[in-house]
């Protein structure tokens, strides 16, 4: 299964002979749909111009720790929200020991730094250098830090030695970071997500709807594919594509999601609702386009229907989680949700003009009966992947407390 589709991956190369593989490692990352951007360092542009790999990324390559182009001259801050992993091939000896001693005094150990994805290295130097002890040391402190570590190999050198520090041939390093985004967490479950927003027609050309994009949705639909699980993404309208290897069922209004929610939940041992379903919907739709006429209006409004107390109410409900999306009071609103629609846990977050609708970061609150996470500020999907991690482990944790899976299938 290819899990590079759409990932956003920073590849930074240090100074190493290796660097020529950079090139082919970034047309083969590209060719499998995964955005790449470069970083170099200035030892790297020794061993290959940045022209190259701007050609084959087909993005700027970024070379400098303060960029006066980038927000506030922050570029590694932004950088390092942006990437899904940092993968850093060829890893030199010298910035092996940069990592492990925590410097950022250069662009790319910076973004290093200040990222809390995951980070990949690629050793490649002599292979004395590789068997010395500092060395060794550093990669053990690297590892102890969750840093992985893929190779090197072993063989003839570019000094004419024979050893191990020769950096992996591109195909061996996609290998290697393909499982990556591959967790298992889920493996196996049947999961229904919604996701975007509805439309309620007032009249054949006008609707009532909201903000959302659903990023949100999409992110965890993509991070549950990730975890292993069986994935039906029920949308409304959007302008994303669809993530690989999930079921996508595209709906418009609240009651239509509602009927395919109900018509998919066969099986459905996890059920999470970031759709923004709206409450109520006009009670008589307009045949014709609505003229203006009068300076008032009335339209009658009258509720959709409750997909998430639907499906929490079911007699053999899955595990059920709700969104709240709040202007105010939020984690008392989400709590009070969680409450009185049954659910097993609710994510909450606070939503503006220009935060939580329509953005690429977010900060949530995971709430369940007798606990609360907070997650901070982060790319969605970089959240999205800290949030199934969070509910795989309760749904384990209810499999272990009853000795069952939970469906009986």
């Amino acid at each position: 299964m290819n899990t590079l589709y759409n990932k956003r991956i920073l590849l930074g190369l240090t100074g190493s002979i290796a660097a020529y593989k950079s090139a082919e490692l970034t047309r083969r990352l590209k060719d499998l749909g995964a955005n790449v951007r470069v970083c170099m360092t200035h030892s790297a542009m020794q061993f290959i111009t940045p022209l190259t790999l701007q050609a084959l990324s087909g993005h700027p390559v970024h070379t400098d720790l303060l960029d006066t182009t980038a927000e506030a001259a922050m570029g590694h801050i932004e950088i390092a929200r942006w990437a899904d992993l940092i993968l850093v091939a060829p890893s030199s000896a010298d910035f092996l020991a940069r990592l492990s001693n925590g410097r950022a005094d250069d662009l790319l150990s910076a973004i290093c730094l200040a990222s809390y994805s995951p980070v990949a290295v690629a050793p490649a130097m002599n292979q004395g250098m590789w068997e010395n002890k500092a060395t060794q040391d550093n990669i053990k402190t690297l590892l102890e830090r969750d840093i992985h570590l893929i190779g090197p190999d072993h063989g003839s050198q570019a000094c004419g030695e024979v050893g191990a520090g020769r950096m992996f041939q591109p195909e061996q390093i996609i290998e290697h970071i393909m499982p990556l985004f591959s967790t298992g967490y889920l493996s196996g479950r049947q999961i229904i997500i919604t996701a975007g927003p509805t439309r309620e027609p007032i009249d054949p050309v006008r609707y009532i709807s909201n903000r959302s994009s659903g990023k949100m949705g999409f992110a965890i639909a993509e991070a549950a594919v990730e975890a292993g699980a069986k994935v039906t993404l029920v949308s409304g309208p959007t302008q994303l594509s669809s993530p690989d290897n999930v079921k996508r069922i595209d709906v418009e209004t609240a009651c239509q999601m509602h009927q395919a929610v109900l018509d998919n939940m066969q099986d459905c041992d996890l059920f999470i609702a970031t759709a923004a379903v709206s409450d109520y919907r006009p009670g008589l739709q307009a045949v014709n386009k609505i003229k203006k006429h009068d300076d008032e209006l009335q339209i009658k409004l009258v509720k959709t229907p409750d997909i998430l107390s639907s499906v929490a109410s079911l007699p053999d409900a899955p595990f059920t989680v709700g969104f709240a999306a709040e202007t105010e009071n939020v984690l008392d609103y989400a709590r009070s949700k969680l409450q009185h629609k049954k659910l097993n846990m609710i994510i909450a977050n606070q939503v503006g003009p220009s935060q939580g609708f329509d953005q690429d970061e977010n900060e949530l609150d995971i709430i369940w009966q007798d606990g609360h996470i907070h997650l901070d500020l982060n790319s969605k999907k970089t959240l999205a992947r800290d949030l199934m991690k969070i509910i795989a482990e309760k749904i384990n944790a209810i499999d272990t407390t009853q000795n069952t899976r939970l469906k009986t299938r």
